[in-house]
């Protein structure tokens, strides 16, 4: 598991720079050689790792949300960024604008490649685009009392990370609906916006610099990432540390 930080303003907010599917990753322009070689050298062989920017600005994972079938971006995204997203996206990528007034899509929008969960004011309309662009079952929910379900929680299709005031109730509710075990937990020593310090696929994981040993153990067991490499595989990935974003 790499883990990254900011040099210069200490930020462990890899969900915010970042978006991590099955079949492509994101990572936001302007940032340093390090956070792009941390995402190639660990991705490239098998997904492409596009560097963009999104309506000019640099949070790309708090402005999009995607899965291996498909990504939506704000409809405030720029031709030229949505161009090059779409020239640099396998074949079997859609990619549609999302004229939505929450235009924050990832953080009120968490999913895997089959269900999603969105906030529970979000409009019809982009409802059923998400459903037919990103091909998954939609539900509207609430996360520890938040709407913002994609700020306090992570997917993929083996798991699912939350807020660590989800109760045990409406945890296994969760998991009964999503049809994968969910499990409570923090990131970068004790954050629990688990979704701005974290992105995973089904075979790798990043996480903020901050974040300690069993924090990352959790992780590792809730993706079941031990699963899919081998434990020297996952041990160097863990042992390091990349030191800027910008």
């Amino acid at each position: 598991m790499a883990r990254i930080t900011n040099y210069q303003y200490k930020i462990n907010d890899i969900g915010v720079f970042s978006k991590l599917t099955n079949s492509y990753a994101l990572v936001a322009d302007g940032g340093s050689t390090s956070f792009y070689r941390a995402f190639e050298n660990e991705l490239s062989k098998r997904i492409p790792v596009i560097h963009t920017s999104i309506a000019g600005c640099r949070i790309i994972g708090t402005l999009c949300v995607g899965n291996k079938n498909g990504l939506l971006v704000p409809n405030s995204t720029y031709d030229t960024e949505l161009q090059h997203i779409k020239s640099a996206l396998p074949d079997s990528v859609e990619v549609k604008r999302v004229e939505e007034k929450l235009s924050a899509l990832g953080n009120v929008i968490v999913c895997n490649d089959y269900m999603a969960l969105v906030h529970p004011d979000l409009d019809r309309e982009t409802e059923e685009i998400i459903a037919d662009t990103l091909k998954v079952e939609v539900f509207r929910q609430t996360i520890a009392g938040s709407v913002l379900v994609g700020t306090c929680s992570v997917l993929n299709n083996q798991g699912g990370l939350f807020h660590p005031k989800t109760s045990v109730v409406d945890l296994e509710e969760l998991s009964s609906l999503l049809q994968i075990p969910l499990t409570v937990g923090t990131v970068n020593r004790g954050n629990r916006l688990i979704g701005t310090g974290l992105v995973v696929n089904d075979w790798r994981a990043f996480s903020g610099r901050n974040s300690e040993w069993k924090e990352i153990d959790v992780i590792k067991s809730t993706f079941k990432l031990n699963e899919s490499h081998s434990p020297t595989a996952s041990d160097s990935l863990r042992a390091r540390l990349i030191e800027s974003l910008t």
